[in-house]
């Protein structure tokens, strides 16, 4: 076989073979930064106009981690706490969000098309949550409905680290 044929077959093959694997899984993007924030580790705290999301691992340092945070007329401050935690949660929009746009589906599975990404982490008994999302662009925005939204590599690797019942701290 000729030299030309080869290099037509390999890149072939990689081509093809290119199309058969799944994509590389994202990764976390966190890192870890001195900074006292206060509060006890295991602790969640929300800057919303620095757009960060800090986990607190020791009395001055945090694993810090980009997000999107609620729009201006939506977003909300205060104490919350992780009150559930969800692995490829099926989203349902909210009466309001229906309200605002009747052509919203009554809920969307598990999948690329879904808005809440691949975990979602509820605060309080309310309709909040940290969650990830379908459109990483959004990241670094105040772009969502009053949720905290992360890449979806964060959102698993925030998952695995915090516990149901940790305090969240939204700040401005």
């Amino acid at each position: 076989m000729s030299t030309y044929r080869l290099r037509i077959a390999a890149l072939t093959l990689t081509v093809l073979a290119g199309l058969a694997l799944p994509a590389a899984p994202a990764h976390a993007t966190a890192s870890e930064t001195r900074i006292d924030l206060g509060a006890e580790p295991g602790t969640i705290v929300i800057k919303t106009a620095e757009r960060k999301l800090y986990l607190v691992t020791d009395t001055d340092r945090a694993l810090v981690y980009d997000i999107a945070v609620g729009k201006p007329s939506e977003q909300w401050f205060g104490k919350s706490w992780v009150s559930k935690k969800r692995e490829a949660p099926t989203w349902t929009p909210t009466p309001s969000m229906r309200e605002k746009n009747p052509r919203l589906p009554q809920s969307v599975a598990p999948g690329p098309n879904n808005p809440l990404g691949e975990r979602a982490i509820n605060l309080g008994w309310g309709a909040y949550r940290i969650h990830g999302t379908n459109k990483p662009q959004s990241i670094g925005s105040a772009a969502s409905a009053g949720c905290f939204r992360m890449r979806n590599g964060d959102v698993k690797d925030l998952f695995e680290r915090v516990h149901v019942g940790a305090e969240v701290r939204v700040l401005r």
